[in-house]
Order: C-alpha cells, then structure tokens, then sequence
C-alpha cells in the first residue's frame, strides 16, 4: 500500500471514521488537498475494501482499513515518544519525522518499540496512543477558548500541525501545565494565560486548539 494511500485512511481514522461517516470536505481539509482528488481516492480505497464509501455522504473504515489506520497512528505516536524522549528532538520535529516512519514500521518493530518505551498512553502532544486492538483511552476535553476567565485547568493535548507546534512550544506551552485565562479581548482577539504563574500571551486561533479539562459546572 503507498503512503498517500495510508494517509488517507489515517486521516478518516482521526475524524471519527471508525464509527460515522466522514465527509469529502473533511478529509480534504484534513489532507489540504483538492475535493477532487479526494474522490478519486475514495473509489480506489473502496475497490479495496478499504472504505465504505456513500457518494456525497461520505466514508466510513472497513474492519480492514481500520487495522491499517490503528497500526498507523499507533506507530507514529510512539515514534514521536521515542524521539522526544531520547533523541531530544522538538515538537515539530517529533511530528514531521514520524510521519516518515510511520510507514516503513513493521507490526513487530511498533510492538517493540511500545515495549521499550514503557507503553506510554500518549504521545508528546497528548493524543492518545491507541491499543493494539484499538481500545483508546479518552477523557473529556474541552478547547482552551472555552475555558471561562479565572477558571484554572490543565493542558492535555495540542493539534499537530508543525507551524502551531513551534508557536506554543516557543510560548512556554507545555502538556500537563497548570492554566488560567487572565483575560480574553473582544472579537477573537488574543487571550492572556497564567501558565504556571507565568503571564503568557497567545492567540485565539491557537488557544482553539489547546485542550484542556473540563472543570466542574461545564
């Protein structure tokens, strides 16, 4: 199978394809590639009883696109742990370089790797590392924007994307940390953050995709 082929069903993975249909425009968002080329790719995975594909209503994983998809997030997960953790590498680095390997990781070489590392449950950003039987282990978030001003929580995950990833590691952001909402201004405008008692400035579109805890009375 290509990697083009993978990342497509990865990406239906991430949407919640396992359990409902996920639409064209989804996927094309998810990829940042035309609609077109999205449908053309969709009939191929489809023939490959891949997908289960309803014309303009979307596509849901077969059981055997589910395993392809699982065993990829499940590698490139624990590759970002690797090379964080013992290779130094940042964020974004962590990210770009598993999605490379993410594709040549044979089931024997992901099995050893989680082994060796312990079986973490998530990855540097927070995003959980699924079982091998594709069990995850979730708790409920909510985006950091959404966090009421003066209500304290605590960062569980942030989107992977590589320009975000150097944006709020460069801004202190860190999994696990203790935050606050000082101040929200007006219109989508930036938000002022207590961040382990460290007054942090970042922007509403990022803090859009910051996860944190639910607090009580949410």
């Amino acid at each position: 199978m290509t990697p083009n082929k993978e990342d497509y069903l990865k990406a239906i993975y991430k949407l919640g394809g396992m359990e409902e249909l996920v639409n064209n425009k989804q996927i094309a968002e998810a990829l940042q590639i035309a609609p077109a080329s999205v449908t053309e790719m969709l009939g191929k995975l489809k023939r490959e009883g891949l997908i289960h594909y309803e014309p303009y209503k979307g596509s849901r994983l077969t059981s055997e696109g589910i395993q392809v998809a699982i065993s990829l997030v499940r590698g490139h997960r624990l590759w970002e742990v690797f090379l964080m953790r013992h290779l130094g590498y940042s964020w974004s680095e962590a990210h770009e370089d598993a999605e490379l390997l993410e594709h040549i990781t044979p089931s024997r070489l992901t099995t050893r790797l989680d082994q060796f590392l312990n079986y973490p449950a998530y990855c540097p950003h927070g995003s959980a590392i699924p079982h091998p039987d594709g069990q995850v282990d979730r708790a409920p978030l909510l985006t950091l924007n959404q966090l009421p001003v003066g209500a304290s929580s605590h960062i569980r995950r942030v989107k992977e994307e590589k320009e975000l990833l150097d944006y709020l590691q460069e801004s202190g952001i860190t999994i696990g940390s203790c935050v606050s909402i000082i101040k929200a201004e007006a219109y989508e405008g930036p938000l002022t953050l207590d961040l382990e008692g460290k007054r942090v400035q970042i922007s509403y579109k990022a803090a859009c995709q910051i996860y944190v805890d639910e607090t009580k009375g949410l």
